[in-house]
């Protein structure tokens, strides 16, 4: 039983990972990278400042990380990545304005 179950594991991969390899996967795969990487530099930034932070790294790689994500969704005709990226990315997008608008702000009262 549980000899069958891994051999159908490992040929489920094979099939994912191996087969169906091509540039959308491996485009899919860098950008589920990025997207994932956000969390770590949100983690390490808040552990330095010993409170919770979202540093503009965060932002910037939701942003690569999601648009990718989404691109990839549209290219393989994912609906629930299409669903669940179109709007975070222009979440991303507005916080990263936020940002920008803020800062501006602060270099003009310097």
């Amino acid at each position: 039983m549980i000899f069958s179950l891994s051999h159908a594991l490992g040929d489920y991969l094979y099939d994912v990972f191996v087969a169906r390899f091509d540039f959308w996967l491996a485009f899919g795969i860098v950008a589920q990278i990025l997207f994932t990487a956000r969390m770590v530099v949100q983690w390490i930034a808040s552990e330095r400042a010993g409170r919770s932070v979202v540093p503009v790294a965060f932002w910037v790689l939701s942003l690569v990380g999601g648009g990718m994500t989404l691109a990839y969704g549209i290219e393989r005709r994912e609906a629930v990545i299409i669903m669940g990226q179109v709007l975070a990315v222009f979440i991303y997008i507005r916080n990263i304005m936020l940002i920008l608008k803020n800062r501006s702000k602060q270099s003009e009262a310097e």
